[in-house]
């Protein structure tokens, strides 16, 4: 089994022809059989490359790569409670957006694509870029004007063509709407091949843990691409009989920007139309997630929830894991502001992992004026 099938008319495809979208619209999801031979997996580098069988790319070749992957998952204590963090903020391009860029534009190579276009606010443009670089692919990424920076610098490095949208992330989606009539849409939500990488995530846990999966999964959500690539790789592990049961899984927003929270509490049939507004965690400041039902499934299915937080606890969490020796962006500082509302009420027993989705050095302007406000220093 290995199939594009499309969410909305059931339409099947092979994953070889050149296509993000099905003739109807509909979004596609990739029907991949993954196998987990572990004695192969030991041997090899440790790079998220390792679960080969489990990767949708045919020819060896046609990978690109830097070695990515399998990133430290260390103890942290919180309050006197352990919560294991995942560190895929030290991946090439400072997030774990590596993840799905990685086997995406593999993916690309093997089509034989070779120019793209994405839209972001700004790490998974980064990721997309500097892949494309690795494989000598044109791409063009659409931000929204008001983007970190540094990210906006770090894709310019790559040599994509950079395309600064005003207003929302939303008018920026559909800036790039019409560029991906033409050009083949490297997107983030769009692409199923992004979450077959972002789903290297749950094999990497699994093996750390002592091929155990984690009774709880703590993740943030924007437009969902790590939390439905964990729960996409818990399922294959599940499938292959690798795991007896895959764990919760607790999905963090920002208050200023929590659609998808709003639609699972209040058991909406639609995600609701919000009015966004300014956050901290731009990079979870999503109003229309493509796939927002697919992510409230996925938690609902998991038997988890969605926990939103206001800036000021971001900023908490952001100084609390700065004294503690890691130094991450805003945006992620709102995943641990999540891990530390759900820990008031967790079981002592729980073994619960987390990460560190992206680096502090993507967002210097934010963390300098985070350090100018009284009681950081």
């Amino acid at each position: 089994m290995n199939r594009l099938t499309c969410t909305k008319c059931n339409r099947s495809y092979s994953p070889g022809e050149k296509i993000w979208k099905c003739a109807c619209g509909g979004l596609l999801d990739l029907e991949f059989e993954s196998a987990f031979p572990i004695e192969k997996i030991k041997s090899r580098k440790p790079t998220l490359w390792r679960y080969r069988e489990a990767l949708p790319i045919s020819r060896d070749q046609d990978i690109l790569s830097f070695d990515e992957g399998f990133t430290p998952l260390v103890p942290v204590d919180f309050d006197g409670r352990r919560v294991w963090i995942k560190q895929d903020h030290l991946f090439p391009t400072g997030s774990y957006k590596d993840r799905g860029a990685s086997v995406l534009m593999s993916k690309v190579q093997e089509l034989g694509i070779s120019r793209v276009v994405e839209d972001s606010s700004g790490n998974a443009g980064c990721a997309i870029a500097a892949y494309s670089a690795r494989g000598g692919i044109q791409s063009e990424i659409y931000v929204p004007q008001n983007s970190s920076p540094g990210k906006l610098a770090q894709i310019e490095a790559y040599g994509a063509v950079l395309k600064k949208i005003p207003g929302s992330r939303e008018e920026t989606a559909r800036a790039v709407w019409t560029a991906a009539q033409k050009d083949y849409y490297a997107s983030h939500s769009w692409n199923p091949f992004f979450f077959h990488g972002t789903k290297t995530f749950a094999f990497e846990v699994w093996e750390q843990l002592g091929w155990k999966a984690p009774d709880t999964v703590i993740l943030p959500v924007g437009n969902g691409t790590l939390l439905l690539g964990a729960s996409i790789g818990f399922g294959e592990l599940l499938e292959a009989g690798m795991i007896r049961e895959t764990p919760r899984i607790i999905a963090v927003q920002s208050v200023h920007c929590a659609p998808l929270a709003k639609a699972f509490r209040e058991e909406l049939k639609e995600i609701p139309k919000i009015q966004p507004q300014d956050t901290l965690a731009e990079g979870i400041a999503i109003a229309e997630p493509v796939r927002g039902k697919q992510i409230i499934e996925a938690v609902k299915k998991s038997g988890g929830l969605f926990i939103s937080v206001p800036d000021r606890e971001v900023k908490s969490a952001l100084r609390l894991v700065s004294r503690k020796g890691f130094y991450i962006e805003p945006t992620a500082a709102a995943t641990v502001a999540g891990v530390l509302q759900y820990l008031r009420n967790s079981d002592p027993e729980e073994i619960i992992v987390s990460v560190f989705t992206g680096h502090g050095l993507k967002a210097t302007e934010k963390m300098l004026k985070i350090l100018e406000e009284p009681g950081t220093a």
